[in-house]
């Protein structure tokens, strides 16, 4: 796995314009406890952001007016011997240097924008990085090593590209492992992954961000709803006719509503879970699963937190994901 160098430190440094800390979505700077394992939001848009380009509807102006932008969906994987990104996104910069630090490696579900593109600040222009691991399907490995400028950070080794097999777990470290899961979604350029990360004490993250269908999947998702679960599921749209201007065939994503509704009659049956006695069976001790929404569209009216829309879904037991927001396994 990668070990950053004195060197690369200052780069990061002159790239990100910081000397040390972590900075979270109030702008103060926090600690990350690496004696816990668990994941760290980064970021909760859809691939282009919000505020969107081009848009002055309501949320793109309530956010531009109140400075608000959203960064791009992306997760970081703590480890006791470091961390993992899922996803580069167009706001890697900013988004490792929330982190403090450097990443062990970069796992990348496909070849859209929001997921791969922040790349490029490992190159030349940027932080000129030397090695840095990154994990891909077989597809997608071919996509940046034949198409630039992604194929410039491979001949000059600024980035090191592994290749995972679907179903088969990668070791992160003693404990944790990642395993790449397939998922139907548009696959223009590479195929689609979602990541199923796992804790040796029986915690779990699924990171699903974009799928087409739930439908469509060879998977049940509900299969995923085990003790000490997290889930962060694709909520790009929540309801139909968000983009008028826009054929739904060309971007298929499965609703908030209709996720919510197929994973409701297994939540609502989970037993009651508030005494976490250890002596309790293994559903008591790690507690509920828990779902959380990410990969937002502009036009997704859960943005307004005191809306009808933000209500409901809390008072159904589901959440959105928070950028900053430290879930331990």
């Amino acid at each position: 796995m990668h070990r950053r160098s004195t060197l690369h430190l200052c780069a990061l440094s002159i790239l990100l314009s910081a000397c040390s800390g972590t900075v979270g979505h109030s702008g103060k700077a926090h600690t990350i406890d690496s004696s816990e394992v668990g994941y760290r939001v980064l970021g909760i848009a859809q691939d282009a952001g919000m505020p969107h380009i081009g848009c002055d509807k309501e949320n793109c102006t309530r956010a531009r007016e109140h400075g608000e932008a959203a960064r791009v969906a992306a997760v970081a994987v703590q480890g006791r011997s470091g961390w993992w990104l899922l996803d580069a996104t167009p706001d890697l910069p900013a988004q490792i240097h929330d982190m403090g630090s450097m990443p062990r490696g970069i796992f990348l579900t496909h070849a859209h924008i929001g997921h791969y593109t922040g790349l490029m600040y490992l190159g030349r222009e940027g932080l000129g990085a030397h090695g840095m691991p990154v994990w891909c399907s077989a597809r997608m490995e071919a996509f940046l090593r034949n198409n630039e400028p992604w194929s410039q950070l491979v001949e000059l080794g600024q980035i090191e590209l592994h290749v995972f097999r679907t179903d088969q777990p990668v070791a992160l470290e003693e404990g944790l492992q990642l395993t790449a899961i397939e998922v139907p979604h548009r696959d223009e350029f590479s195929d689609t992954h979602a990541f199923h990360v796992e804790h040796a004490d029986g915690g779990s993250l699924l990171f699903l961000p974009d799928i087409d269908r739930w439908s469509k999947w060879n998977l049940s998702l509900i299969d995923f709803l085990r003790p000490g679960a997290h889930l962060l599921l694709d909520a790009t749209f929540y309801s139909a006719g968000e983009l008028p201007n826009r054929d739904p065939a060309e971007i298929p994503h499965p609703l908030v509503q209709n996720t919510m509704d197929l994973l409701q009659p297994t939540l609502d049956a989970w037993p009651n879970l508030e005494d976490s006695s250890p002596s309790k069976p293994l559903a008591t001790v790690l507690g509920p699963p828990r779902i959380r929404f990410i990969h937002l569209n502009h036009s997704n009216p859960l943005w307004d937190h005191a809306g009808p829309e933000a209500r409901d879904l809390r008072r159904r037991g589901y959440h959105l994901a928070q950028r900053g927001a430290f879930h331990s396994f």
